[in-house]
């Protein structure tokens, strides 16, 4: 009975592994076919002289040349026996020439970088959406199945092999000793292999029906590609194979070397990961208490989750998550859709029976940063995450000194920050501090003398920071667009008032202070129209609410919103579903502040700045929502600017401020290292600002500066 029973088991890890070889194959060729059709457009700009190069200039190309062949793709187009009625070029040097365009071809499209453009749904793309759809809608359990059936075929083939004469009495009886011996063992095992089964016999009986269905049609594919892009482009980095190294960040060899050696158990996750991804997550593991300083938009919160998933599946049982108000109920989705973790949101009026409930019952629990020093669990936490870290870097605010706290009890702590730096670099000592104060310490002194590439060093077992363009080949471009428009009569006397009484916020928005003339007002309806007309999604930024209820009115109430933080997180997430499962065009408006962190948009794929932030990062994060894992069209960025006022002055000021990061934070390197390192806080900007614009409208006027404004 067991034997038949591990037949028809065998015979069923075998279907899975056949049926996955098939639509792996299907895979394959489709994007076999998208990477030559990319190689082909590529080679229309390659001119034919790269052949020689091929040859290493033995190849004569003269000829080709005189009749007009002058790009590669224009060879590779005509078929060698059509050469060879060229003068000057016999049937040798034909052959010569095409294999030599082959060649290059064929290094182009190995070369070629795999895009799937929703704009561009031509034949290739298709196809390979249809046929990745197949591996993606099996599900996060596929890899858990194959990995079931290849164990079950490595170990049953050979069982069943030795047990053999055991199918029946009469060939044991003529089997000799040794032989017997080996059968009777090899079916006891079979016994113990077969004891609990069931849970692996209904997987790969589900995964095997999912593959088996029939392939989606062209428009059904497209559309889950769009609502799960994540997935599939995660599956096709995995096919087409990622760039060797670009999830290391900058950390050395050997500190490189210790992570990718760590192991990553994903029985407790459901999701699967980025190459950069599981790196991130197994960083986080090996070093125990770090900061993930992945540009916004790499999924962040995804590697944490995995690292959680680890512990959680090595025995661990509580864990904590501290994070915005905002971003509260995104993680509480987040954990229960991407793990098999009890998410427990200790907030609102049921935060001490929540609080219990974790105690008691284990899981992940989800704070605010706000709240967390309320918190005062008895209780050994295995893993302490704090999202949106670059919140606590002041270490004299209560929540600083909560964080402090947890990380004093906690031994391993994992922060996260698309910004661990703003305006000086003292901020990012400061997280470091909570984690290694002795590795804070060694900052001042002889790494900060030695430079930026000693400060990497030194910084290297704390601190892993990748960027989009390293990493997500796949990310759709982003198009940035400086709107400049002149202010309107009646916006400029309100700029004016502004300017004298020294007010620097109404300054930053006089030029909506009369919307029927606004000229930033009728820019964007434009925009939005525009948007309209092509079905696109719109989000618009502002860091004032009252330009934001003047855009809405302009709009006639067809907007979603506005975000803001006097909205609670529960209805700001509302809110964002609404957007994002509306059909066709749709209008978000959001305070910078508010939708900057933590929230998805990637439905959006255009974004409306309505004026210039004072924080560069405050943009980067805000336009980071929408330009991020899980884009599939190209995002427009419009920043809508009023030429001689306030806007401008602060585009020249702040553009040393994003240098700043840039230079700095972007590579981990120390901004006091450089003499131009210098610190543009918001009250010093206000005040060079208003002195300037009073000095260049109001001359002879003694400056006024009114306090309260900030």
């Amino acid at each position: 009975m067991e034997l038949s029973d591990a037949d028809r088991l065998l015979a069923d890890a075998r279907s899975l592994l056949d049926e996955h070889a098939t639509v792996h194959r299907q895979v394959v060729a489709a994007l076999d076919a998208v990477r030559v059709a990319a190689a082909k457009a590529g080679l229309e700009s390659v001119p034919v002289s790269r052949l020689k190069d091929v040859t290493d200039g033995r190849l004569r190309i003269g000829a080709l040349e005189q009749a007009g062949y002058t790009t590669v793709a224009r060879v590779l187009e005509t078929s060698p026996y059509q050469l060879q009625s060229l003068p000057g070029i016999g049937a040798r040097t034909a052959g010569q020439i095409h294999a030599a365009a082959r060649q290059i071809e064929q290094a182009a499209a190995e070369a070629a970088a795999v895009r799937i453009d929703v704009e561009r749904r031509d034949r290739p793309a298709s196809d390979l959406v249809i046929a990745l759809h197949r591996l993606v809608r099996v599900g996060p359990d596929l890899p858990r199945a194959l990995e079931a059936a290849r164990d079950l075929d490595r170990r049953l083939t050979p069982l069943l092999a030795a047990a053999r004469p055991a199918r029946s009495r009469l060939r044991m009886l003529f089997t000799l000793p040794e032989r017997r011996r080996r059968a009777r063992a090899a079916v006891e095992e079979i016994a113990g292999l077969l004891d609990g089964t069931q849970e692996r016999r209904l997987l790969l009986a589900q995964v095997t029906v999912d593959l088996m269905r029939p392939a989606a049609r062209a428009f059904e594919a497209w559309a889950d590609f769009e609502s799960r892009s994540p997935e599939y482009f995660g599956l096709l980095a995995e096919l087409a194979g990622e760039p060797v190294g670009t999830g290391q960040g900058l950390l050395p060899d050997d500190l490189a070397a210790k992570v990718a050696a760590q192991p990553l158990d994903d029985a407790r996750r459901r999701v699967s990961l980025r190459g950069y991804q599981a790196f991130g997550a197994r960083f986080s593991l090996a070093q125990e208490r770090v900061i993930l300083g992945d540009e916004m938009g790499l999924g962040k919160s995804i590697e944490a989750i995995a690292a959680l998933a680890h512990l959680a599946a090595g025995g661990a049982t509580h864990f904590l998550v501290a994070c915005p108000t905002s971003v509260l109920i995104n993680w509480v989705r987040e954990i229960e859709s991407r793990s098999t973790l009890r998410a427990c949101p200790l907030h609102g009026p049921d935060r001490l029976a929540a609080q219990e409930d974790w105690v008691r019952g284990g899981g992940v629990a989800v704070a605010t940063l706000d709240g967390l020093h309320r918190l005062d669990a008895q209780v050994e936490v295995a893993m302490l995450v704090v999202d949106e870290a670059h919140y606590v870097k002041n270490p004299a605010t209560k929540r600083s000194k909560a964080v402090a706290s947890w990380c004093g009890r906690t031994a391993r702590v994992l922060f996260l920050t698309g910004t661990p730096m703003e305006n000086r670099v003292e901020e990012f000592r400061t997280l470091v501090s909570y984690l290694r104060p002795e590795l804070a310490t060694g900052l001042r002194s002889s790494e900060v003398v030695a430079g930026a590439q000693s400060f990497r060093k030194a910084v290297a077992p704390v601190y892993l920071r990748r960027n989009q363009e390293d990493v997500l080949t796949e990310l759709p471009e982003r198009v940035e667009a400086d709107e400049w428009v002149a202010f309107s009569g009646s916006d400029f006397e309100a700029y004016r008032r502004a300017v004298a009484a020294g007010n620097f916020m109404a300054m930053r928005r006089a030029a909506y202070a009369e919307p029927a003339t606004s000229a930033k007002l009728k820019r964007l309806l434009e925009l939005v129209e525009d948007a309209e007309a092509n079905g696109l999604k719109v989000v618009v930024f502002s860091y004032f609410r009252a330009v934001l209820a003047a855009v809405g009115a302009a709009l006639d109430g067809r907007a979603h919103g506005p975000l803001s933080g006097e909205v609670s997180a529960v209805r700001r997430q509302e809110m964002v579903d609404a957007f994002t499962v509306a059909k066709g065009h749709a209008v978000l408006l959001s305070q910078v502040q508010a939708g900057g962190v933590g929230l998805n948009l990637q439905a959006a794929s255009v974004v409306i700045m309505c004026e210039p932030q004072v924080k560069p990062s405050m943009e980067t994060q805000a336009v980071g929502r929408a330009h991020r894992l899980g884009q599939v069209r190209r995002v427009q960025v419009h920043r809508l600017l009023t030429v001689d006022s306030v806007d401008q002055r602060m585009l020249a000021i702040l553009g040393r401020k994003s240098e700043l990061f840039d230079a700095y934070a972007r590579r981990s390197d120390l901004a006091e290292s450089s003499a131009d390192a210098v610190d543009v806080s918001e009250q010093s900007l206000a005040r060079q600002i208003i002195e300037e614009e009073q000095r260049r409208l109001l001359p002879g006027s003694a400056p006024v500066e009114r306090d309260g404004d900030w």
